[in-house]
C-alpha cells in the first residue's frame, strides 16, 4: 500500500510538471504571438503617410518627444549614452558565456531554445518601443510637404547655381569669422546657441517649433570618431547626442542637425535640410560657417557626377583658409581610420534602406534635391 502511494505521488508529480511545462511553452508562444500581432499593426497601421503626417508627426509625437526631454534633458549627462553602453556589456557578456558553453560543449536543445526566444521577444519589443517613441516619422510625407517643394526633377544647371552660390556663402563667413577672430566656442555655448536658432526658425516655419532642451555631449565621442558618426539621436530617452570631439567647425550643424531628429525628421537628408532651415537662421556666424560648408561640400560632391568640370572649379574657388579648414577635417577623419567603420557604415546603411531610405548612406547626400527646389521656389539659400 506504501509503495502505491509513492508510486501515485511520483506519478502525480510528474504530471504537474509536465503540465507546468505544458502551459509555461503556451505562455511563450501567447507572448510571442501578441508581439507579432502588434508588430504587424505598427507596420500596417502607420503606412499611410498623409495619416502618420496628420496624426502622428504633428500631432502625437511633439507632446510625447516633449515629455521625454522633460524626463531626461535636465540631466548634465547623456542617460541614452549609459543605457547603450550597459546594453553593451551585457552583450558581450552573453557572447562570452555562449563560447564557454560551446567549448564545454554544454550547449543543448533548451538552451538553444531559450536563448532564441528572448532574442525574438526583445527584437519585436524594441521594435514597436522605437516605432511607437519615434521610427514611424519614417514614414510621414515630411518637409518637402510642408514647404510644397518640388523634389522630382532639376537639371545640372540647377545644381551648379546652388553649388555656386554656396561657395559664396562659405568663403563670405570665413572671412567674416576672421576679421572677428572668433574661433572655437565651448560645447555648452553651441547647444545654446542651436536652441536660439531653432526659435528663430520657428518664426518663419512654426512647425519647427522646439522646446525643452535635450542636447548633450557624448560620452562616446572618442568611440565615435573611430565609429564615424558625429552625432546620433536616442529615440528611447528624446535626447541628442553630439560627438563634441570632433574639429569645432563641424559642431554647430551637426546639433542643429540631431535637435531636427527630435523635432521629428527621420529621414537622414530631411535632418540634414532642417539642421539648415535652423542653422542658417541663427546670428552666428559660425552656425553660417558650419551649415555652408557641409552643404557645399555635399552639393559639389554630386555637381561632380554630373559636371566634374564645374564641380573642380568651384572647389579651387574656396579660399585658403576653408581649404586648411578642409585639409583639418581630413586628417582628423584619416587619423581615426580602421577595419571596424566600414563595417559599421555598411550595417547603418542596412538600418536605413530598411526605414524607406534605400540610397542607404547616401541618403545624407539626397539633401541637395531639397537645396534645390528651396532655392528655386524661395529664390535664396
Amino acid at each position: 500500500m506504501q509503495i502505491k502511494r509513492y508510486k501515485l505521488q511520483i506519478f502525480s508529480t510528474a504530471a504537474l510538471l509536465n503540465f507546468m511545462a505544458v502551459m509555461q511553452t503556451r505562455k511563450k508562444s501567447l507572448i510571442i504571438l501578441g508581439l507579432i500581432v502588434l508588430s504587424l499593426f505598427v507596420h500596417f497601421a502607420f503606412n499611410n503617410s498623409f495619416f502618420v503626417e496628420t496624426a502622428y508627426s504633428t500631432g502625437f509625437y511633439p507632446h510625447l518627444a516633449r515629455l521625454l526631454r522633460f524626463f531626461f534633458g535636465w540631466l548634465p549627462f547623456s542617460i541614452g549614452d549609459i543605457l547603450y553602453g550597459v546594453i553593451a556589456v551585457c552583450l558581450v557578456v552573453k557572447v562570452v558565456k555562449a563560447v564557454i558553453k560551446i567549448f564545454k560543449k554544454e550547449m543543448n536543445w533548451a538552451w538553444m531554445k531559450c536563448g532564441a526566444y528572448k532574442m525574438v521577444v526583445w527584437i519585436l519589443f524594441i521594435y514597436i518601443i522605437f516605432n511607437v517613441l519615434w521610427g514611424i516619422n519614417y514614414n510621414r510625407l515630411g518637409i518637402a510637404y510642408q514647404l510644397g517643394l518640388d523634389t522630382k526633377r532639376y537639371t545640372a544647371k540647377d545644381l551648379a547655381a546652388v553649388d555656386s552660390l554656396l561657395l559664396q556663402k562659405v568663403n563670405e563667413n570665413k572671412s567674416t569669422l576672421i576679421q572677428i577672430h572668433q574661433t572655437e566656442i565651448n560645447k555648452k555655448e553651441i547647444f545654446k546657441r542651436s536652441d536660439e536658432a531653432y526659435k528663430n526658425a520657428a518664426i518663419q516655419f512654426p512647425f519647427l517649433t522646439y522646446q525643452t532642451n535635450a542636447v548633450k555631449s557624448s560620452l562616446w565621442g572618442w568611440l565615435g570618431n573611430y565609429l564615424g558618426f558625429m552625432g546620433y539621436y536616442d529615440p528611447f530617452t528624446g535626447e541628442a547626442q553630439v560627438n563634441t570631439t570632433v574639429p569645432y567647425f563641424l559642431q554647430p550643424y551637426t546639433t542643429c542637425h540631431e535637435m531636427a531628429h527630435q523635432v521629428g525628421y527621420a529621414r537622414e537628408d530631411e535632418a540634414n535640410f532642417v539642421g539648415y532651415l535652423a542653422a542658417a537662421a541663427s546670428s552666428d556666424t559660425l552656425f553660417h560657417y558650419s551649415v555652408y560648408l557641409d552643404l557645399f561640400l555635399t552639393t559639389n560632391r554630386n555637381l561632380y557626377i554630373v559636371d566634374s568640370v564645374a564641380a573642380k572649379s568651384f572647389a579651387k574657388q574656396l579660399s585658403p583658409a576653408v581649404k586648411e579648414d578642409i585639409k583639418q577635417w581630413r586628417t582628423f577623419a584619416e587619423a581615426h581610420q580602421n577595419p571596424v567603420e566600414p563595417i559599421i557604415r555598411w550595417m547603418y546603411g542596412k538600418y536605413l534602406q530598411s526605414n524607406k531610405q534605400p540610397a542607404g548612406n547616401l541618403t545624407y547626400d539626397e539633401v541637395t534635391g531639397l537645396l534645390v527646389a528651396y532655392y528655386k521656389k524661395y529664390g535664396k539659400l
